[in-house]
Order: C-alpha cells, then structure tokens, then sequence
C-alpha cells in the first residue's frame, strides 16, 4: 500500500484557485497528512509526528475575509441602560488606561488572590460533591492531588504571573449574569492592532474557570496576539443553554469591544478546549443558525476568522456513555445538558445535520480541530468525526492528531516543558499566516522557558486522572 502527502482544501474551491492556494506555507511544523492508496477518494486527517527530515513541509493558508457591521440592539429602556452600563465599563478598562498604567496597590492584589483561591476550591468540592465519595472517585481524588502536586512548580509560576502581571486586565464584565466576566492577556508591544484569540476554558461543565486560560494567555501575548479568557456558569449554577448563552455574550463582546483594548476587530479567533471546546461551538453554530434564519444580533459569525477546538467532544449521543465509565455519571452529565432529550440539539455534530439548520453550514468559518491520539478523556474520534461530517456540509475543516498526546499533554504538559510545542506553533502559524514580520518575529523567538523538570512531567503523566 502506497501512501501520499496531500493538502487540505476548501471543498469549495475551484481547481485553479486550489492549487494557488496550496504553494503557500499554513504550518511550519513537523507533520504528515497520510492518506493510503485505498482511501483517496475519502477526507484527511493529518497526524503530527515528530520527524527531523520533515521540517520544510507546507501546508495550505486557510483565508478568511471578514466584513460585518455592528447589528444595533433591540429598542428599549433596559437595553439602553445596558449599552450604557457597558460603554461605561469599557471605557474604564480601555486602551486609554493602558497608556496611564495604573498601579494597584498590593492589598488588593492580596485581596483578589484570596477571592479566587476561595472560588477555585468552592468549585473544587462542589465537584467532588457531585461526584459522589465512592471507591472509584476516592482513587481519582488522590490521583489529582498528586498530578497537581508534581505540576505545583509550573502553578506557582502561572499564577503568580496571573495575580500580579500588569499585562492582565482582570474580571472586565461583558454581561450581568453571575460569572459574567472575562480576562485579557495584553502583549507588551502594542504598535498596532493586534491578532485575538477569544478562549473558553474547559472543567468538565462544572469547574470551569477563567484563570485556566493563564498560561495559554501569557504564552499567546508573548507572540503580540491578546487572548480573552472568557468566564461562564457552570453547573449546578446554570445548565448547558445558560453556559452556552454566557459564551455568546461574552465573544460578543470581544467581537464588539476588542479595538478599545489594541485589538484588530478584522482578526478573532475563537477557541474552546474540552468542554470549553463545545461550548464554543455550540456558540458559534447556535450563532450560524440565527443568522440563516434572518434574526438581528450584536456580532457576526464573519467576524471570527477560524475556529480552534482542543480535545473537546462534539456528538454526545455517541458520548455519554463513555463519559459515564471515566466518572461523569450519566445522571449528572443529563443534568448538565438538560435531559436525554436535548442531548441532539446541544450536540454541535447532530446540531449541523439537522435538516432545517443547513442553511448555517455556509456562514462558517474555517475550523481546526485539533486532539491527541492517547486521550482518554474524549476520544479523538470525536474530533475526527465532527470535521468528517463538516466537510460532507462543504464547511472547510480538518483534524489534526497528535501521535501519543493525553488529554492534558496539549494544554498543560507541554506547555510546562518549554521548548518547541507542536500545537501552540500550529495554532500561531494559523493565526500569524499572511503577516511576514509576525512570521520572521515567531521564527526568531527564544525557546519558551521550561517550569516544570522533566522527571516531575513524566510522573505527572503517568497519574494523571484525566
């Protein structure tokens, strides 16, 4: 059996403009898209293997043209209370403070930090609660008590970064619902629009929060692009429409707000990782579908320029029961996502082969799916169904699997290794694509500093509960 390197292409494209598109460079990394003689009529995934004699492969840019004006909000006094509400938090937390830099004193510092050790460990026994006590969840309590102990290096080092960098614009409201809040990774230099990345953290629907997007932000604000960590309710505080909802409003926001703060309306990315992977795109496919069907709202599915899912789940009618052997008892997952019943319309896979939602499959934009072979949280079937099934819709999409990577190598253990990290230069190649001094900037960057030693990475690994 003989096999083949192939670009991924828009379905939608014509030849000529296909091989055009496919000389220019998408991902400067170490990756081959493998496809056997028996299947070339059938989709790709591409799956990133570390080879040395592969570094000058190409890959094909994913464009995206943007054009969307502001939809003006519905007439009435509550509203207009709230624009104002809003205009006047914005202005508070605008560009315009960046250049005064303020300085906050140290007793609020403190004050903040101890607000949000209290919220996280408020989260952290309310799952456990749950979860229930039982033999298996004992076992997976201790695991994560050792997993977080021998990663606690690279945790004191985020978070203190997190607590105490002026580069962070903490807790900016977006909406007036619990929770309704988001942080922006500012990069130092801000001599013109910068790239955005609006990221909704994953915690199972239930632990979820914000400040896990730190080191992705500051690592992502490194390479001049701002990162928007945006906050959510989780459960039992709302279900999956209120978690849903809050996404929506809060990429509305970035979506409507972000030039205040240097950031280029023109350039958003959205991305979610695990649960926060299917957050967003129940988000940005509950977003397609009222555009299709001619409802007026405050962004635009055209104004995110990709889409980047990390290690999430997207058909849970396929799911649910593995999700009940890993712990999430089925009783508690059908709760979150409010009964068996409406497990198809909060399943973004189901959700875009409804019949009567087709019309939103060609208002959206290019996603990327990205997920490690060896997860066994949420298999990386998921990812690889969801974009099979995207680009029988015409939608231009693709997987890209990482050869041996768990669910927390992607988002954590790598991370903290320092060094080259296969999918955070995949991710900044999409994003910096087009843009040559951002790509001769990335080319030249020093090596990420390592937080964790090696030994402490490995153990980590091999305890890890997810």
């Amino acid at each position: 059996m003989h096999s083949y390197i192939l670009p991924v292409s828009n379905p939608n494209t014509s030849p000529s403009a296909t091989s055009s598109s496919s000389s220019s460079p998408m991902i400067k990394s170490a990756a081959m898209l493998i496809r056997s003689e028996d299947d070339l009529g059938a989709a790709a995934t591409r799956i990133l293997m570390p080879e040395e004699d592969k570094k000058n492969e190409k890959r094909p840019l994913i464009p995206r043209t943007l054009s969307y004006t502001d939809a003006p909000l519905a007439a009435g006094n509550s509203n207009a209370y709230r624009q104002k509400r809003r205009r006047r938090v914005s202005s508070d937390n605008s560009l315009l403070t960046l250049c005064v830099d303020p300085r906050q004193s140290l007793g609020k510092d403190v004050e903040r930090a101890a607000a949000d050790t209290y919220l996280i460990t408020r989260l952290s026994f309310k799952l456990l609660g749950y979860l229930g006590v039982g033999y298996r969840w004992i076992t997976r309590f201790l695991a994560l008590g050792c997993y977080a102990f021998l990663l606690f290096p690279g945790f004191l080092q985020v978070g203190y970064y997190y607590f105490f960098s002026k580069q962070i614009r903490r807790g900016i409201v977006y909406g007036d619902q619990p929770r309704n809040r988001l942080d922006l990774y500012l990069p130092r230099n801000i001599d013109g629009p910068k790239p955005v990345v609006a990221f909704v953290t994953g915690g199972a629907w239930i632990i979820g929060y914000k400040a896990w997007g730190s080191l992705l932000g500051q690592q992502l604000s490194e390479r001049d692009v701002i990162v928007a960590c945006i906050d959510y309710r989780n459960f039992p505080q709302g279900t999956i429409s209120d978690m849903v909802k809050d996404a929506a409003q809060g990429i509305s926001f970035v979506c409507n707000h972000i030039a205040e703060y240097g950031g280029d309306p023109n350039r958003i990315y959205l991305m979610g990782q695990s649960a926060g992977a299917h957050i967003a795109a129940c988000a940005l496919l509950d977003q397609a579908i009222k555009e299709a069907g001619g409802e007026k709202t405050t962004w635009s599915v055209s104004q995110i320029k990709a889409y980047f899912g990390l290690s999430g789940g997207y058909n849970f009618v396929n799911l649910i029961e593995h999700f009940h052997t890993r712990g999430l008892y089925r009783s508690i997952f059908l709760g979150i996502m409010e009964g068996e019943e409406s497990l198809r319309r909060h399943s973004p896979e189901l959700m875009i082969q409804d019949p009567n939602n087709r019309g939103a499959a060609p208002l959206l934009p290019p996603i990327i799916l990205f997920h490690g072979t060896a997860d066994y949280s949420i298999p990386s079937d998921s990812s690889k169904s969801f974009a099979e099934t995207l680009r029988s819709l015409g939608v231009q999409a693709e997987s890209v699997l990482y050869e041996g990577k768990t669910h927390t190598d992607l988002f954590l253990q790598d991370p903290m290794r320092g060094g080259k990290d296969d999918m955070f230069e995949d991710v900044v190649a999409i994003i910096h694509a087009g843009d040559s001094e951002a790509l001769a900037r990335d080319a030249t960057a020093p090596p990420r500093r390592r937080l964790v030693p090696e030994f402490m990475l490995k153990l980590a690994r091999a305890v890890s509960p997810f």
